[in-house]
């Protein structure tokens, strides 16, 4: 007796998420830290999408001394490995084929306490987007601790129109949207079309991250 074949999923259209654990993050957090509480203390917060918490000016390649650039240099690093051209070949050269990108970059802090969190945004005028996380405030240990970064289905209520109890066998085929749990030391990067939020934090200590923007 035969057995059926299974089907094959293929994901078309699929919206890339990147996730990338930085190599020895502990020693560059701790520094990184250290530049973010002292500009707290002497620069006013901005207000951008953030409900509450303190959001740093964008221009912290310039005062964020060598942790920052340190930092902006793996989001490009990490860019050119996921980047390729429309034959496939990838931003890693030089090789035969090898394509040239340069990345513009502005970069920002945020740190999120009790009750703060992001609205849905997107960031205009880039290519890709990356958030970094300095300290994940115990959500990463504590799910129930919120303050996730939440992405909306850019589909919209498409996927939940007819049927919103029905879904497809796949990552990310039973909801309209997914949500990526902060850990400290870990660089998610996503292109900077995506709507996008973050959940309030309900934790008592501090959600430490920084957001950049790449484009060419």
């Amino acid at each position: 007796m035969s057995t059926a074949p299974a089907p094959e999923i293929v994901p078309i259209f699929a919206t890339p998420l990147v996730l990338y654990d930085v190599p020895d993050a502990a020693a560059l957090n701790v520094d990184l830290r250290h530049v973010i509480e002292a500009r707290e203390k002497t620069h006013p917060t901005t207000q951008h999408s953030n409900t509450g918490g303190y959001q740093s000016s964008w221009d912290m390649d310039k005062w964020g001394g060598a942790p920052a650039i340190k930092l902006l240099a793996i989001g490009r690093n990490v860019a050119n490995r996921v980047t390729t051209d429309k034959q496939g070949q990838a931003n890693t050269g030089p090789h035969p084929g090898f394509f040239a990108v340069t990345w513009r970059a502005n970069m920002w802090a945020n740190i999120n306490r009790t009750g703060h969190g992001n609205e849905y945004h997107c960031h205009r005028g880039a290519y890709w987007s990356g958030v970094y996380y300095v300290d994940d405030g115990g959500i990463d240990a504590d799910p129930a601790l919120g303050g996730e970064l939440e992405f909306m289905d850019p589909r919209g209520p498409i996927a939940t129109m007819l049927a919103p109890h029905l879904g497809v066998a796949m990552r990310g085929g039973q909801s309209a949207g997914e949500q990526v749990r902060p850990k400290a030391g870990r660089l998610v990067m996503f292109p900077s079309w995506i709507m996008h939020q973050v959940r309030p934090y309900r934790g008592a200590a501090e959600r430490i991250s920084i957001a950049f923007n790449l484009t060419l």
